[in-house]
């Protein structure tokens, strides 16, 4: 009798998958991983699917979040799925935040999130982040209540802490900027990148600045990013203290596509502005401003008027302050 109804509820769930769209070879990679839904009724895996549906997740990543994790299917909707879902609610502020973290990892509906939740919060509370950003933090990398706070990530604090950063709450800045960075092996990622950014001279301040300002780079390729774009900075000319200043100033210059961004830019700067190479030194941001909607129109702008100024003058403004400092007309330069 149980192999006849573990056999029904195979075939019930087979004709749900191809309702939803799933094509054969999904349905098997599905049964698969998670055998629990070979003894799944339709009824609870639509159910789960509609409730899903409801909290504001897009019917068409539906699919993909089952085959991510197909358990999702065979949770218990009341005792389990809507306690999870309402206790993450109480992380955000946006209504689609929740659906957003589910959809991006939805192993966290299998998660005890009740269980792990309390000391995940004391965890990063301890590092002097208020309640509010960690609950932005959660949301917006899910993954986190997945790792292991002994294991995981006391060993990225600890790493971070031999950066120097054990102070003025600096690692919480650090992790509520980048709270991906939690997920990146020390050893494989974090250290080597650090160790670059020192063997091309900064200084053990450089680099806490450049971990505060923009934690995202610890976790880029070395040798992927980072190398090929310093040997591009060498041959356009910088002495290694300029290319110091550029890194601290503007960190992202080190993972910035050689080709679409930091090429482009060097040309304007050079062919068309008439520009010294050394003079983003003195302002590493120009490389953050936008091609075609900032660093054109506004030299255009003050050449058809024959208006020198540094590069920071130029850009380092909205657009009003920009008119105002040069004594121009907004409309009437706009229109011209």
């Amino acid at each position: 009798m149980e192999i006849t109804s573990s056999h029904n509820s195979c075939s019930s769930m087979m004709w749900f998958f191809k309702d939803k769209g799933f094509d054969d070879n999904s349905v098997q990679g599905i049964f698969r991983r998670c055998k629990r839904l070979q003894d799944v009724h339709q009824e609870r895996a639509s159910e789960n699917w509609e409730y899903l549906r409801s909290i504001g997740i897009e019917e068409r990543k539906l699919p993909s979040i089952v085959s991510k994790c197909p358990k999702i299917l065979a949770l218990d909707l009341y005792d389990k799925i809507m306690p999870t879902v309402e206790c993450l609610r109480t992380l955000g502020t946006k209504p689609r935040e929740v659906a957003t973290a589910i959809a991006k990892f939805p192993h966290i509906l299998s998660n005890s999130v009740e269980e792990k939740l309390c000391p995940l919060l004391a965890f990063f509370q301890a590092l002097g982040i208020p309640e509010k950003h960690i609950g932005k933090m959660i949301l917006l990398n899910p993954r986190l209540i997945s790792y292991s706070i002994e294991t995981k990530l006391t060993e990225i604090v600890n790493f971070l802490a031999s950066l120097g950063l054990n102070k003025d709450g600096m690692i919480g800045k650090v992790i509520v900027k980048d709270p991906y960075i939690m997920g990146y092996s020390v050893e494989k990622r974090l250290r080597p990148t650090s160790q670059f950014l020192k063997s091309i001279g900064l200084s053990e301040q450089d680099l806490q600045a450049v971990a505060v300002n923009f934690p995202a780079i610890l976790s880029r390729d070395v040798n992927k990013l980072l190398v090929p774009n310093y040997a591009y900075l060498k041959r356009r000319g910088f002495q290694e203290r300029q290319l110091v200043a550029l890194v601290v100033g503007f960190p992202p210059i080190l993972i910035k596509s050689i080709q679409n961004s930091l090429e482009p830019r060097f040309k304007f700067l050079v062919d068309v502005m008439g520009r010294q190479v050394d003079e983003v030194v003195d302002y590493p941001c120009f490389f953050h401003h936008g091609l075609k909607r900032r660093i054109e129109p506004r030299y255009k702008l003050l050449k058809e008027r024959n208006l020198n100024c540094s590069l920071s003058e130029m850009l380092d403004c909205n657009k009003k302050k920009f008119f105002m400092k040069f004594g121009l007309l907004e409309g009437q330069a706009l229109s011209n």
